[in-house]
């Protein structure tokens, strides 16, 4: 895998775009900077790894736009040497993104196939600081728990409740919830028992869906 000059350049274009939509955390954008998207997308789509577009990556899922991964990053606040949790692997971009922010990554993921090409990829490009499971996000991963953030990057319904007790306190989770059209929540832990909530702008994401899926079935 080769990240060239010309991709390069792409990126900071991107960068360029996302500063024009309002993204201002500059390390979310170093961070960004950093990680190529392009080594995340199928052959076919990397002509235009650095447009603010979704791709699809298999088994019915995408790689979120660059903007979304921007606005949910920042949001999560993320810190050197925070321990986060993400539920969606999906292509492994996003994770590589928390890491290149400095964090400790557990990353969920219920498609094995995605799960297995992810964990391969990340091995690959040396990024050290996350670790993957195929695993169910609705439950969390209580045995790595407290989290200062989680992210969850599918649409959910509703908020499951595992997620937000795996939280420290002060801790963050970022979850956009909703049926057709979700709004993007953040939870922060003010206490044992007390969460503030904020709302925050409209997307459209895959479904967040329970269960796991092995790597043949549909």
């Amino acid at each position: 895998m080769k990240d060239t000059y010309r991709h390069k350049g792409l990126r900071k274009r991107m960068i360029d775009a996302l500063r024009q939509r309002g993204i201002s955390d500059e390390a979310v954008l170093a961070a960004m900077m950093a990680v190529p998207r392009h080594f995340f997308l199928d052959k076919a789509f990397e002509e235009h790894a650095y447009e603010d577009k979704p791709f699809p990556i298999g088994n019915k899922q995408t790689i979120s736009q660059p903007f979304t991964v921007a606005y949910m990053t920042a949001l999560l606040q993320v810190k050197p040497n925070d321990r986060v949790l993400e539920i969606g692997t999906g292509s492994g971009y996003q994770a590589a993104i928390l890491a290149a922010l400095g964090a400790h990554v557990y990353t969920l993921e219920r498609q094995e196939a995605l799960y297995l090409r992810a964990k391969a990829l990340l091995a690959e490009l040396g990024v050290r600081n996350v670790r993957c499971y195929w695993r169910d996000g609705f439950g969390g991963l209580p045995e790595h728990a407290p989290y200062n953030g989680i992210i969850v990057t599918a649409g959910a319904p509703v908020v499951p409740e595992p997620l937000r007790q795996q939280l420290a306190v002060a801790g963050r989770l970022v979850i956009p919830v909703g049926e057709e059209v979700q709004y993007m929540h953040r939870f922060t832990r003010l206490s044992e028992t007390e969460y503030r909530e904020e709302v925050f702008d409209a997307f459209r994401f895959v479904p967040f869906l329970e269960g796991i899926n092995k790597k043949d079935s549909k």
